[in-house]
């Protein structure tokens, strides 16, 4: 059975949700909370996610992220993706979702944009 998980924490005041396992049909539910939760207690401008334990995504997954894109896109928050592997990468440029993100190797890469973005150090 796929398993998925995840949790999240503030760095620097920006929100990241740390995904582990499979992001399926399975992860939409927990995905959908997690953000709601946070959108609800941060006020942010920028949301990361952190893919670097995700081994697998599936269009189940690829839909939870266009239909959250377009609520972030809605509500002016930036969503941007940190630790991809190879194989999510190429999955990720498929659906060109790299047309709607920002894509970074790590989460230090990413939070560092964030910063010069909003002009914090």
């Amino acid at each position: 059975m796929d398993t998925f998980d995840l949790n999240w924490g503030i760095i620097k005041s920006f929100p990241i949700i740390y995904l582990d396992g499979y992001i399926t049909q399975g992860a939409k539910q927990l995905l959908e909370e997690t953000y709601n939760e946070i959108i609800g207690r941060v006020k942010t401008k920028m949301l990361i996610f952190d893919f670097s334990k995700i081994d697998y995504i599936n269009s189940s997954g690829i839909s939870f992220f266009l239909n959250i894109l377009s609520i972030s896109n809605k509500t002016g928050i930036e969503i941007i993706f940190a630790g991809l592997s190879d194989q999510i990468k190429k999955v990720i440029d498929i659906v060109e979702l790299t047309d709607y993100v920002k894509v970074f190797d790590t989460i230090d890469t990413a939070i560092k944009y964030c910063n010069n973005e909003l002009g914090e150090d």
